[in-house]
């Protein structure tokens, strides 16, 4: 027998691999008292290198066969201990070719020599129950050491190791050292006390030294206390919980440098080959450049951010002020914590050039102010300017500097103030500076650096683009302004038999914006025989387009008015010419594009609403013609507002239709009132609504309800005055205008009285022109106008004579008295007189000169059964004074 013992290896469990103790009595966690037993008896913990290398053991009696087998050796050989004991081990495991060799090794094993080396085996055919299918082939490397039985017998105790085992050890071993040693990342081997086992070379490079030089060292050698405490934490919860961390990261410095450093590290928990926790992996790599690479990217994301949020909200108002608060709206508190905007102020009032805008000296305006931290405006140099403030930089500052040179320049703060540093930076738009900007930033904020200067300068070019942008259209807009408003009639227009109150108000003046220009409009034209024409008209479209249209269509109406033509006729007449505003060729070119419909397109429409109306004061009548225009409201005394049945028409542009005429009879005090859709039509309300609320006002004007409009000189008896009646329409309807352009024209009607009317029919007789001199002379005498005798006789003389020499039919004579005198001389005739220059030699064709040069005005007018000739004298006692008969005799010759 041998003197080991029975079981004197360790053997484990091929089932669950669970160790078993060599000795008897009780083990620790396997039955037994664990407290009582003696350490130095206790299991080796789970882990052990036995379990890696599988030690296998069995003992040689002094025969040479096998005595004692261990359950190691069962598992590695596949034989039960029943079997193995007593069979002959190179019988059993070796080759026949080389058991003659295993024999005499076996012989000089049992006479006491040691013997070390690997034997090549095979599983019996009958075992096959272990790590080795039967009859598969092994190879072991034994070591046979002599011993004696307790008889003094010569026997062998062998130590068997599994050959495969050791080479994948041994490969592992390997795998681990490239993996560990050669790996580009700083590997760290941590054990359970937190220390550092084993570092690589990369971990080495880093913090000095060699890779030994790292043994037993802690988180607290490596890294700032603080941060050392919470990666100590983070590993002591991966030792406790197993969870893995990914991309920790942490700040530190390496030996030699200020600067900091910052590494991503994973962590995960390591165990034996049983299980056990043996410590932890730290797998770190340098992220310093990558974070700095990530902080730009961000910042460059931040601008792009702000650039493009400067995009959609800085330039949404033509207004330059606003403009300039939607600046510093985007850059306070995003960019820099105070910020104002300065413009020049000759810029803001008109001025082209504004003096000094050269060197950076001239006056500018403190627009806009924004701050994140104080409510005080600030200045770059000098004392804080307030808001609204007209001011100059000194031509050596820093932001005078900025404007001369269309540079960005940095402003210190100064000592012991809020201001840490400020940016000036030059609003620049089409080469040309419009003002200065300025940044600042507080102390302890980050410092403005290149990129910062960089996005402050795009943010100001794009404002300053709006704010040029801003100032051209305000320039453009009063410029159209002030042609609209030249094309209207200027002060209050008069007309004879009509008192007139009119109103005008461009789209958005209730709420204070500015807003394009439009094309409404509204005239009083005087006609012949005490005649006035009403006209308002409305161009579709806004702006300088809309205004130039405006005022072609009214010059227009102007000078169809005094060729004296029906109202139907005078909108067939704009309908053509407002066709021939669209196209280059005028009216011809518009036929033939309109005959073209592929053409018809390249023609620029221009569309208009119109109404014309003529009343004469002597008839109280008014004829009324309308293009595609709101009806007209009448009001007669006593009875409620209604609007009148004029058929609409088409507006002027489209073509193709005829005007239709409608004349309505006013009574005395009546109301009319002609309007553009402005005034009736908004986004709150349909121009249904409008009307009848138009309408409504009307009809009740006895109480006046005070507005904005409202007239100082508002008599105490209600709405006896048109302005009045005016201001009462535009306040009880100021909630549904203020998007369009409002053009209002209100006229009551006063009737020329009978008795200042002179009407006489006369024969086709010669002795019909000294009768209607005898008229004549009898009616200015009786209106006290002997001033006026001599003249009036001698022309109405002229033009009776006239009629009966080139006219046909009867002759009426007819005398009007109001603002001034008016003689009308009627015929049949369709011929209108031609005044000519007369030869110094000829005996007569010197009438019409005559009448020219001694009348205010004259003409001639078509009627529906001829024409009327007629001249106007100035009342005696007004500013134009009567021509000398006598004079204007001699001046014809």
């Amino acid at each position: 027998m041998s003197e080991i013992p029975a079981k004197a290896t360790e053997s484990e469990d091929p089932s669950d691999g669970a160790r078993s103790d060599a000795v008897d009595g009780p083990v620790p966690g396997r039955g037994g008292d664990a407290a009582s037993a003696d350490p130095m008896w206790q299991s080796s913990p789970p882990g052990s290198m036995y379990d890696y290398i599988k030690v296998a053991s069995f003992s040689i009696g002094p025969d040479g066969l096998v005595d004692q087998w261990s359950l190691r050796a069962e598992q590695l050989f596949g034989i039960p201990a029943e079997r193995a004991v007593g069979m002959d081990p190179i019988d059993a495991f070796i080759d026949p070719d080389r058991r003659e060799q295993g024999h005499r090794k076996m012989a000089e094993i049992l006479d006491g020599r040691e013997w070390t080396g690997v034997v090549p085996f095979r599983v019996p055919e009958s075992g096959g129950t272990g790590e080795l299918e039967r009859g598969e082939t092994g190879l072991a490397e034994v070591y046979v050491m002599p011993t004696r039985t307790e008889d003094g017998e010569r026997a062998a105790v062998c130590i068997v190791v599994d050959v495969r085992t050791l080479r994948r050890i041994e490969t592992d071993l390997a795998a681990s050292q490239a993996i560990f040693g050669q790996s580009p990342f700083g590997f760290v081997l941590i054990d359970t006390d937190l220390k550092v086992r084993r570092a690589n070379e990369r971990f080495a490079s880093i913090f000095g030294g060699t890779p030994d030089d790292h043994r037993g060292k802690g988180v607290h050698d490596y890294l700032p206390r603080a941060e050392a405490e919470r990666v100590a934490a983070t590993l002591r919860r991966v030792l406790e919980t197993g969870e893995s961390i990914t991309d920790m990261h942490v700040t530190g410095f390496v030996p030699g440098s200020d600067e900091r450093r910052h590494w991503s590290v994973n962590l995960y928990r390591v165990h034996s080959g049983s299980g056990r926790p043996i410590g932890i992996a730290w797998l770190g790599t340098d992220i310093t450049a990558r974070r700095a690479a990530a902080r730009e990217a961000a910042a460059a994301r931040r601008n792009l951010a702000m650039l493009n949020e400067a995009g959609a909200r800085i330039g949404n108002s033509l207004d330059l002020e606003t403009t300039a608060r939607e600046l510093l709206d985007v850059v306070v508190p995003g960019f820099c914590d105070l910020a104002t905007v300065d413009l020049y102020q000759g810029l803001l009032v008109g001025d082209e050039t504004p003096p000094g805008l050269a060197d950076g000296s001239a006056e500018v305006r403190r627009v806009a102010f924004a701050s994140a931290v104080s409510d005080g405006p600030f200045s770059g140099t000098g004392e804080p300017v307030k808001l609204g403030a007209v001011h100059h930089y000194p031509f050596n500052s820093p932001c005078a500097d900025a404007l001369r040179t269309a540079r960005p320049q940095t402003v210190a703060g100064e000592e012991g103030g809020l201001v840490q540093s400020t940016l000036a930076v030059p609003m620049v738009a089409h080469d040309t500076v419009v003002g200065l900007a300025q940044f600042a930033r507080t102390k302890g904020s980050e410092p403005f650096g290149d990129r910062d200067r960089d996005l402050a300068v795009e943010l100001a070019a794009r404002a300053a683009v709006c704010i040029d942008n801003a100032r051209l259209y305000r320039r453009e807009h009063e410029r159209a302004l002030i042609l609209q408003r030249s094309l209207l009639p200027p002060g209050d227009p008069e007309a004879s038999g009509l008192d007139i109150a009119c109103r005008y108000l461009p789209g958005n003046a209730a709420t204070g914006r500015p807003s394009e220009v439009g094309g409404d409009w509204f005239d009083v034209i005087e006609l012949p025989g005490h005649r006035t024409a009403l006209v308002v008209g409305d161009v579709m479209g806004r702006g300088l387009r809309a205004a130039v249209a405006m005022g072609e269509l009214r010059t227009a109406v102007r000078t169809l008015a005094q060729l004296d033509l029906e109202p139907a006729e005078v909108l067939s007449q704009l309908d053509e010419i407002a066709r021939g505003l669209g196209a280059p060729g005028g009216v011809q070119q518009a036929t033939r594009a309109a005959r073209r419909p592929r053409e018809a397109d390249l023609s620029e429409v221009y569309l208009a609403t119109c109404v014309y109306a003529v009343y004469d004061s002597v008839t109280r009548r008014c004829t009324f013609a309308n293009a595609g225009h709101l009806p007209p409201v009448l009001v007669e005394p006593g009875e409620s507002a209604l609007m009148l049945d004029v058929p609409p028409g088409m507006p002027l542009g489209v073509g193709g239709e005829p005007f239709e005429e409608v004349e309505v009879e006013l009574p005395e005090g009546a109301l009319l009132a002609l309007y553009t859709d402005g005034l009736v039509e908004s986004r709150d309300q349909s121009i249904d609504e409008g009307l009848q609320a138009f309408v409504g006002a009307l009809t009740d004007p006895a109480r006046p309800s005070p507005g904005p409009h409202t007239s100082p000189t508002a008599r105490a008896d209600g709405y006896s005055n048109l302005e009045d009646v005016c201001d009462h329409v535009l306040n009880t309807l100021d909630t549904h205008h203020g998007e369009d352009d409002i053009a209002l024209l209100m006229a009551r009607v006063q009737g020329l009285p009978a008795d200042c009317v002179g009407d006489w029919t006369l024969p086709r007789e010669p002795r019909s022109v000294g009768r209607a001199r005898e008229f004549a002379r009898n009616q200015l005498l009786h209106w006290d106008m002997e001033a006026l005798v001599d003249t009036t006789e001698l022309l109405v003389s002229e033009l009776v004579t006239n009629a009966l020499r080139y006219g046909e039919g009867e002759i009426r004579l007819r005398l009007l008295l109001d603002r001034t005198l008016v003689c009308e001389v009627w015929d049949s005739g369709l011929v209108q007189p031609r005044r000519r220059r007369a030869r110094d030699t000829d005996e007569g064709g010197r009438g019409l000169q005559l009448v020219g040069l001694l009348s205010a005005a004259w003409g001639s007018r078509r009627t529906p059964r001829g024409k009327t000739v007629w001249f106007e004298l100035p009342l005696p006692g007004g500013e134009t004074g009567l021509t000398d008969p006598a004079e204007a005799l001699l001046s014809l010759f």
